[in-house]
């Protein structure tokens, strides 16, 4: 019995002692540099949104904000570090809605998006296209199917089980009824890089960077999914006026910490990066990458995400009942 009542004095003492260390660790929160994992490629729409913002947040918190690539098996690698990391709150996330869309497709992705991850804030927002290169015979969604239809044809996009390979399988495979083969890259970079070097005939992904290319005639935008045309590329229709209300997949990207991270480190970085997205720097250089600024509060933007942790397993549900994902 005295044993047992040692046992637990150590274990009370201990946890106080650690919640201490925690508390006094992170009142003078950041101390020391603070690093961004992407676990894409660099080039793609989270990379640009996570170094554009890191230049600021370096500003804000007086600390180097640094971007660290850790791509591969569809972002899971890099997500499972940050999941493994401590919850000191000098290792973030940013990330895509890949992040619920893996965990919702293969079941055991490594890591659990409720449980590992505590959110920090929206970063930015971006359309999902489909391009296609300059060479490819269609210059509408249409004509692609047509041609789809007659030709073996294949589509990058930045890895299997992304909300663009959802998407578009959706599309080309259940909707359309055609073959089009998917080739998995590391990142939207290199997937739009694969199509404007003439390896794929067509994107899906994330719009940022794309209109660069569009206006040299490297590659041709058929369809983008928000619900409003981007002012960089007015004359590219959205899926819905195309007649697929129901592909509507923007690419948020969003800052995660590890879970158990103490609450006042998560708002100092809350409020820092919500302070960032309204500098005007900033804005102007997102738009010239085609992302919007988005921010939030910590309830607003764990209300969002749920949201679309339930909308991304309904997705998925019903494209499994249909016989389309393995």
């Amino acid at each position: 019995m005295h044993r047992k009542i040692m046992s637990s004095l150590v274990l009370v003492l201990g946890f106080s002692l650690g919640t201490s260390l925690a508390i006094a660790q992170s009142s003078n929160y950041p101390n020391r540099p603070i690093r961004m994992i992407v676990p894409f490629a660099p080039g793609g729409s989270a990379d640009v949104a996570a170094r554009i913002l890191s230049q600021r947040l370096t500003e804000i918190l007086k600390q180097s904000v640094f971007v660290e690539n850790k791509a591969g098996a569809g972002a899971s690698i890099g997500v499972q570090f940050v999941a493994n990391s401590a919850p000191d709150g000098y290792t973030y996330l940013m990330t895509s809605p890949a992040l619920l869309v893996n965990a919702a497709w293969s079941g055991n992705a490594g890591y659990n998006p409720d449980k590992d991850f505590a959110p920090i804030t929206m970063a930015s927002n971006t359309p999902m296209g489909i391009f296609v290169g300059e060479k490819v015979n269609a210059n509408t969604l249409e004509e692609l199917r047509q041609l789809a239809m007659k030709e073996k044809l294949s589509y990058a996009t930045a890895g299997a089980a992304t909300p663009p390979n959802l998407t578009c399988e959706n599309l080309f495979n259940l909707i359309w009824k055609a073959d089009i083969t998917h080739i998995p890259y590391k990142g939207s970079g290199p997937a739009l890089l694969a199509t404007v070097a003439g390896e794929t005939a067509i994107t899906c992904g994330a719009m940022t960077g794309v209109s660069q290319f569009a206006k040299q005639g490297k590659v041709k935008v058929l369809a983008i999914s928000s619900e409003k045309h981007l002012p960089s590329l007015p004359n590219v229709p959205t899926l819905t006026e195309l007649g697929y209300p129901n592909l509507k997949n923007d690419l948020w990207n969003g800052v995660f910490a590890p879970a158990k991270t103490p609450m006042n480190i998560k708002e100092k970085m809350n409020q820092a990066i919500n302070q960032a997205l309204l500098n005007p720097d900033l804005i102007e250089k997102y738009d010239q990458n085609d992302m919007l600024p988005f921010g939030g509060s910590i309830k607003q933007t764990t209300e969002f995400i749920n949201a679309e942790s339930e909308r991304w397993n309904k997705t998925i549900k019903e494209m499994k009942a249909k016989g389309q994902v393995n």
